[in-house]
């Protein structure tokens, strides 16, 4: 089952209390204040790890705490700290605030950590209020408890290249061509339940990640259909690819198509909507009518966007397809590096 959103609570230990304690020594003669201070409480980290793709083990585990601190101890021993608890999370997951909605943290890369709840202090024993004016202070200090949230978890997919269209138009299929993906293939509406991610091997050393979502229809971005709940799966993506069914046994029109997607799309995100894209037609093994294809294609040229006629069936200009892809992403790429460059030496 994929899980891409959770709530969590995370509760860090308590610090342990300091102690008001006095040697009692045969043949000491003065004794002294000898209690010892509190352990400090244990830490919730979460951590970003490629063993997880879902949230679903947090779904039903959603409470996570650290060991208390141990209190002190007299002959100024301290208290043990409390032991940390670490919460693994897939690569990509965003964690909020409940309460404010803030973006608190950004796992991006494996091995990530955000310190989701810090361990109280542990409290002073009575030997650290020893002064010259007060030789035998008689009070401690308490431990400070640790830190409670509730914690908004999203997983957004990362991918180079995201996959659009309407249900049926074949994004399942191509992602199945050129990659290893398995998803589930068939001719009724909202096959596509979940997210699927592919590696598309390009060449010998040289890959893309593919992620293909659900089918959206008009009024998406409102929540139609399956809604928004996957379109932040390719708000990371870097290039999209628009799949359009020009077969006449889909019963619409494909520039319709075409123009209702992007609609949905500037709806949801303006900065989606800019991210380049190329349009590319489907399913052109049941083509019986060429003046649906040109059609999209005079409207793809008019965009200013790349286009391709593709079959998944018969695998007619896949390849052609991925070659461009990776050529795209590497030019991609470099303008990204260029800019980065320009932004540290102004």
């Amino acid at each position: 089952m994929f899980i891409d959103r959770v709530k969590i609570r995370v509760t860090a230990g308590d610090g342990g209390n300091g102690v008001t304690a006095f040697r009692r020594e045969k043949f000491v003669a003065k004794g002294g204040p000898s209690g010892g201070d509190g352990g400090k409480g244990g830490d919730v980290w979460l951590e970003a790890s490629e063993g997880y793709n879902t949230l679903l083990h947090l779904r039903y585990n959603p409470e996570h705490s650290a060991d208390r601190g141990r209190h002190g101890e007299g002959s100024q021993k301290s208290g043990r700290d409390g032991g940390d608890t670490t919460v693994k999370v897939p690569v990509g997951t965003q964690v909020f605030d409940v309460e404010t909605n803030e973006l608190l943290f950004d796992f991006t890369m494996n091995g990530q950590r955000f310190l989701a709840a810090e361990g109280g202090r542990g409290g002073f024993g009575n030997t650290h209020f020893k002064s010259s004016t007060n030789q035998a202070p008689r009070y401690h200090q308490d431990g400070s408890p640790g830190e409670y949230r509730e914690l908004q978890l999203e997983l957004k997919l990362i991918a180079d290249v995201g996959l659009l269209g309407f249900p049926n138009a074949g994004k399942s299929t191509l992602i199945s061509v050129i990659s290893a993906a398995k998803p589930k293939i068939a001719d009724y509406p909202f096959t596509t339940l979940e997210p699927n991610l592919g590696v598309v091997n390009v060449s010998d050393y040289k890959t893309f990640v593919v992620a293909d979502i659900p089918g959206l229809i008009e009024g998406a971005s409102e929540g139609a259909g399956l809604g928004d709940r996957f379109l932040r799966h390719v708000e990371r993506t870097k290039l999209l690819l628009h799949l359009v069914d020009v077969s006449s046994f889909s019963g619409r029109d494909p520039v319709e198509d075409y123009e209702t997607i992007n609609r949905e799309l500037e709806k949801y995100d303006d900065d989606l909507a800019a991210r380049p894209q190329v349009v590319v037609a489907t399913k052109i093994d049941a083509l019986d009518d060429e003046e649906r294809l040109e059609s999209l294609k005079a409207k793809a040229k008019k965009d200013r966007r790349r286009f391709f006629a593709i079959s998944s069936v018969t695998r007619e200009n896949t390849r052609e397809l991925v070659f461009a892809v990776s050529q795209m992403l590497d030019e991609l790429t470099e303008e990204e590096t260029e800019r980065e460059d320009d932004f540290e030496s102004a």
